[in-house]
């Protein structure tokens, strides 16, 4: 493989110690290693289901028929290949880097989701690339091939940070491109409502989607670190503020953590997962996030 910004040796030699598979009920034909309950040709049976008008008259035992009078339909556990859906947040705030920081948010957030798409892709599974900021700027569908990795990685490569944020937007338009449920992971610092975030992701929710959300954030942004005055310039609309950072420092804390507990909160009671993390600390600890609980 060719050398990749953000994928490193020495992380790949890491990557292939990752023991824990993502186990999830999925849809689809392919054959893999996930277990789903849709119906389908398989060796592995799963229940009787009594026949119902409409349901294909191939699937009915006709042994259990000539036994009982009745219909029934053989109904089996198929195996299908796990899809990994990766959205990222590629507006300018993710540009953000503070001055003791080696990364930007986006690099580390890319730094990730090159590292879970190269994971993704070794057990034979299939992932999505979506980029976005106000809308969707670039979509990569599902692909398991070493070439469709490569796409992903050059895609990441060229990557710059855009304008300004609409999540919400985003998962709105990405839900009629993603067509098979699976994992969707969301990475973004989240600057947005709670409430209005957890109103996009429903229709996800809905359709079986197991989301984890990943919470990038610069420890110099989460703590407000500067001392004296400080000029602060928006990213994403360029408006310019000037605060005395020690004064606002605690009030800005507070806030900050209302609003991380509340997307923790909405994701807990809506079986979503959600993980906070700083640019200082190692990307590697998000993927014991995608652990099975």
């Amino acid at each position: 493989m060719a050398a990749f910004t953000y994928l490193d040796p020495r992380d790949i030699r890491r990557l292939k110690n990752l023991n824990f598979g993502m186990k999830t009920m999925v849809e689809g034909q392919a054959s893999g290693r996930h277990r789903s309950r849709q119906r389908g040709a398989s060796s592995e049976f799963h229940e009787f289901r009594q026949y119902a008008d409409g349901d294909d008259m191939s699937k009915v035992d006709w042994r259990v028929f000539a036994r009982t009078d009745k219909l029934f339909l053989r109904t089996f556990e198929q195996e299908t290949n796990l899809e990994c859906h990766v959205m990222l947040d590629c507006s300018a705030s993710m540009a953000y880097k503070g001055k003791n920081s080696a990364l930007s948010k986006i690099e580390y957030a890319s730094y990730f989701a090159a590292a879970l798409a190269w994971w993704v892709v070794s057990k034979n599974d299939k992932v999505s690339l979506t980029m976005f900021d106000q809308g969707i700027r670039r979509f990569l569908p599902p692909g398991s091939t070493r070439g469709h990795l490569n796409d992903i990685l050059n895609t990441l490569e060229a990557n710059v940070a855009g304008s300004g944020t609409s999540i919400t937007t985003a998962l709105t338009r990405a839900h009629g491109l993603i067509k098979r449920k699976g994992l969707l992971v969301l990475i973004s610092d989240f600057f947005v409502e709670p409430a209005e975030l957890f109103r996009a992701l429903n229709p996800y929710l809905h359709r079986g989607f197991r989301v984890h959300l990943f919470h990038i954030l610069d420890a110099g942004e989460r703590d407000l670190q500067h001392t004296g005055l400080a000029r602060y310039v928006d990213m994403e609309n360029g408006s310019p503020l000037t605060v005395h950072a020690p004064s606002l420092r605690e009030e800005w804390k507070e806030l900050m953590l209302q609003h991380t507990r509340s997307l923790r909160s909405l994701a807990m009671s809506r079986n979503a997962q959600y993980a906070l993390t700083t640019t200082d600390e190692p990307y590697f600890t998000l993927f014991d996030h995608l652990r099975e609980k």
